[in-house]
């Protein structure tokens, strides 16, 4: 096979940034600028297209020809906008070296990834070229100066555009050196194939409900005038939105706030207050619903075709392979409680402020629950909406071998009430609406969901605990009989920690519950990972793992990963726990994929998914129960997991 490496640069008066990839590429005003590209350890060229330059005739047919494989950095975007440029190019024939980056527990972002990875200085992209798409990509505003044009042209900045030239060269020599230090970690065919299928549904996109949007925005506008004039004319304040002005209201009438952050208003709000008080707080809390910024995000995201596209991103979440929510952040939604959704649709599409105001009292709540019902299928068919229930409650166990949890799923499913009846000796009967120990259930239900990955009383506050009515005093408790009640959970903690320092101790791979450890580099360009080969075949990546001891001062992994708070490149260390999460999210993950496949397989559009939820923009015949039983059927590489979904039909999305 014959490799060709690409980069292109491009111009549009679309935000892609906002917008995305899709709508930026769909734009009147969009074009192909330079083009550059090496067959394998060749020479890097560059077409400038702005200039009239014309491609290869050897790299166009390279480009459709079956035996070339073509790769890019993000080459989503390479192969949509080549396309859209008239360069036929089938996707299967690309590869992308950012999910290969990704799927190597590498960070997204080429300048980024090069640094990770370790490249040369004279290997890295280079880091003028933020100032420079600025200037040749974007539009510019038109001013007596620059002679009223729109577009910076070559001829403009005839240095800037040599470098420019160079950069979008450099690029090329960037990715390619990224792709030789990985490439004794191969991508499974299999995952190849999942990218595939994702830009394939990306670039299908979503519709999305304009008459609604537009609706929500009107409405939100005229509900945000009438909130903030009422609270000035209530506080008298100039400007009520004002954090330290509004608090200092507070005060002088007599009610004590250390903030007005959401969660701290929601608690006074709980208690007795003044009324002027109280009504000031509830309009805070009104005015400061970030949700209606979906809507704005949907407006500026679906194309002419009123379709949004590029909702997913394919490994988005490299430490589990699952996929993240971009654009509008499908990840995150509201739920939405509201029974009469079908008029509260209808309202908002008349504008109708007054109606939603009265019949729901709060408009910002009620817009915002719904946002899901933006989302609609495509003329003529429905949305099948169906997600796997308790999964990794079924996978942990399943994993682990805890027998009991397996059977209860094999039979009645009710995982919280069998939970409770393990922990506190009681028959499961009795454990039923009604009966006194019903209250049992709760805890139950939130030792389930909290304690599977060795947490202790926090990860039950941190589930809400005390929220369901349970004391601080009686957690360690609950934490105690949930590990009592399931030992092979808990033992299942220990060994993927024992296996995981075994591993760094001898550099021998250590196979334990369907999973194999190891220690894997390459002694050319320094690459090493602690890998996990998941039951799939699929393996996990711990980029340049080391031993060290932890704040607990015990001996720990430690290796690199993009900090969730800083997103910087920097170490991090994890534990049994922890590194069980990541393979049962994995897992989870597995089956999600399988059950992708399966839809896909029936021929059937898969328009976005949510964590473990697929909906599908299906034509009439198509049932709950098919895609059901779909996500239910034994999957062979999980010989004895026992799955199940759930699910409804509707004309848009919701939380059922």
């Amino acid at each position: 096979m014959k490799q060709l490496s690409i980069d292109i640069e491009t111009r549009s008066s679309i935000d892609i940034g906002k917008a995305g990839l899709y709508r930026y590429a769909q734009s009147d005003d969009f074009k192909i600028l330079l083009f550059a590209y090496r067959f394998k350890d060749d020479a890097v060229q560059i077409v400038d297209l702005e200039q009239g330059e014309k491609i290869p005739d050897e790299v166009v047919a390279a480009l459709k020809d079956p035996e070339t494989v073509k790769h890019a950095y993000n080459a989503a975007f390479e192969w949509y906008c080549l396309n859209r440029a008239g360069y036929v190019t089938p996707l299967e024939q690309w590869r992308c070296t950012m999910i290969h980056g990704l799927y190597c527990g590498y960070t997204a972002g080429l300048d980024a990834t090069g640094k990770a990875i370790g490249l040369p200085q004279d290997k890295r992209k280079l880091a003028t070229g933020k100032a420079l798409i600025r200037y040749f990509c974007v539009p510019c505003k038109p001013t007596k100066s620059n002679g009223n044009r729109t577009w910076n042209l070559p001829r403009h900045a005839p240095e800037k555009w040599e470098l420019f030239k160079e950069y979008c060269r450099q690029d090329v020599v960037t990715e390619s050196e990224i792709l030789r230090r990985l490439d004794a970690f191969p991508v499974p065919d299999g995952e190849e194939k999942l990218w595939q299928m994702d830009i394939r549904m990306n670039a299908f996109g979503v519709k999305v409900d304009t008459a609604l949007i537009d609706g929500a925005l009107q409405v939100n506008e005229q509900s945000t005038a009438l909130l903030e004039n009422e609270a000035r004319k209530l506080t008298g304040l100039e400007n009520p939105n004002s954090s330290a002005q509004l608090l200092n209201w507070v005060h002088e009438n007599g009610v004590e706030m250390e903030n007005l952050q959401k969660a701290t208003v929601s608690e006074k709000l709980s208690a007795e207050l003044p009324e002027n008080v109280r009504r000031a707080l509830e309009i805070r809390q009104q005015l400061g619903k970030t949700s209606i910024k979906k809507y704005v995000a949907m407006d500026t995201a679906k194309g002419p075709d009123d379709r949004v596209r590029g909702l997913t991103q394919y490994y988005g979440a490299n430490r589990t392979g699952r996929w993240a929510g971009r654009l509008v952040q499908m990840q995150n939604l509201p739920r939405n409680y509201i029974k009469t959704l079908d008029y509260a649709r209808k309202l908002v599409k008349e504008r109708n402020y007054a109606g939603i105001k009265l019949l729901y009292g709060n408009v910002p709540d009620t817009l915002s629950q719904l946002i899901r019902t933006a989302f609609i299928p495509s003329e003529g068919n429905k949305f099948v909406v169906a997600d796997f229930s308790a999964i990794e409650a079924r996978v942990i166990a399943w994993l682990a071998g805890e027998t009991w949890v397996n059977e209860v799923f094999a039979t009645h499913g009710k995982i919280y009430e069998a939970t409770a009846s393990q922990m506190f000796h009681v028959p499961i009967e009795k454990i039923a609406k009604g009966n006194p120990e019903y209250a049992l259930r709760q805890k139950g239900k939130v030792a389930t969901l909290a304690l599977g990955y060795q947490g202790g009383s926090n990860a039950l506050i941190a589930m809400g605990a005390l929220n369901m009515g349970l004391t601080e005093e009686e957690l360690p408790d609950i934490v105690q009989r949930w590990r009592t009640a399931n030992p092979r959970i808990r033992d299942l903690w220990y060994a993927v920690e024992e296996a995981a320092l075994a591993v760094m101790q001898t550099a021998q791979p250590q196979a334990i519950y369907n999973l194999i450890f190891n220690l894997e580099s390459d002694i050319v360009y320094g690459q090493s990972f602690l890998t996990v080969q998941l039951p799939s075949g699929r393996k996990l990546y711990y980029p340049r793992p080391f031993l060290k001891e932890n704040q607990f001062g015990k001996m720990a992994i430690h290796y690199y990963t993009v900090g969730q708070q800083t997103r910087k490149w920097e170490v991090t260390s994890t534990y049994g726990g922890k590194m069980t999460e990541n393979i049962v999210q994995a897992i989870a993950r597995d089956c999600l994929a399988e059950t992708l496949r399966r839809i896909d397989a029936k021929g059937l559009q898969v328009v976005f998914h949510v964590h473990d939820e697929v909906i599908i923009d299906a034509p009439a015949g198509t049932t709950v129960e098919e895609i059901c039983d779909l996500m239910a059927e034994p999957i062979a590489w999980a010989p004895g997991l026992i799955l199940k979904g759930a699910g409804f039909e509707g004309n848009y999305y919701m939380k059922d």
